[in-house]
């Protein structure tokens, strides 16, 4: 795995040993920063169940200003660690070692990300809790971009009712990229 473009281009990243992660591929990788280029210049960028930190590192390596990494993987945050430190990325980063919940609780206060990636372990429904708790949240704004990487079968019918529109589906041959946006704060929003 490598840092495709950018200021850390062809940089290589370490992994997670064992299968607890899903490395995102380089083909895959490339497709979803071929969409998301525009929101990357100067951005705020949050890896949420971040593996190995590739998604994040690939953001500021692409002019994103400051990206913030959550995992409670011990090994996975590990691994952000020093792939921050190879790419020498560490002063642009934020590594939150913990539950995502939890985090989203330390980001209270923040001002909006302007991209949000998460890629949690699929079939659990983690990306609809998630989602509901975004809502409330200081972070997010009209204008936060949210991709969601789930399995195929992942199903979104309940995302307009929680309060978001799907910009766009990118379907892969395992996986699929949800591209989302809050609607109005709290306009035409059900509670789960």
């Amino acid at each position: 795995m490598r840092v495709i473009a950018g200021k850390c281009r062809s940089l290589p990243l370490k992994t997670v040993p064992g299968r607890q992660t899903r490395p995102t591929t380089d083909r895959i990788k490339e497709t979803l920063f071929n969409m998301l280029q525009p929101y990357l210049p100067d951005a705020r960028f949050l890896d949420l169940f971040a593996g190995s930190g590739a998604i994040g590192i690939e953001a500021l390596s692409r002019g994103a200003e400051r990206a913030w990494f959550v995992e409670q993987n011990k090994a996975a945050a590990d691994c952000i660690r020093q792939n921050l430190k190879f790419t020498k990325l560490e002063q642009q980063a934020v590594l939150l070692p913990m539950e995502a919940h939890a985090a989203l609780q330390s980001l209270q206060g923040q001002e909006p990300f302007d991209c949000i990636f998460m890629d949690p372990p699929y079939d659990k429904g983690l990306e609809k809790d998630v989602l509901y708790a975004f809502r409330d949240a200081s972070f997010i704004g009209e204008d936060t971009l949210i991709v969601v990487e789930a399995s195929l079968n992942t199903d979104f019918d309940w995302a307009e009712d929680a309060g978001y529109e799907i910009l766009k589906k990118k379907i892969y041959k395992t996986n699929v990229h949800v591209f989302l946006t809050p609607k109005s704060k709290h306009e035409g929003v059900k509670e789960s």
